[in-house]
């Protein structure tokens, strides 16, 4: 059973304190293997698990800094094995 594509975006101006605590509950989230990312509109849930795939990028380019990080893993999708009769002609 494929699942349709799901997707959560936010975007707000936060101070040092706040994006510690929000880099703190994401690291909480991965080492429990449940990450809830929700705001006034949209919520989504996510399940780490086995290996993920980390990306870090950082760029200074005149006064503006940035950096980003990017983790993504693969779902393995539990599959039900039924028996299905085989017909051959």
């Amino acid at each position: 059973m494929r699942r349709g594509k799901r997707s959560f975006r936010h975007q707000s101006l936060q101070d040092k304190k706040s994006i510690r605590d929000i880099l703190e509950a994401i690291t909480s989230g991965v080492a429990k293997g449940k990450i809830s990312f929700s705001d006034e509109d949209d919520k989504i849930v996510m399940r780490p698990e086995g290996l993920l795939d980390l990306k870090i990028t950082a760029t200074q380019e005149e006064n503006r800094n940035r950096f980003n990080i990017r983790i993504s893993w693969q779902v393995e999708e539990k599959t039900v094995n039924r028996k299905k009769q085989l017909s051959v002609k």
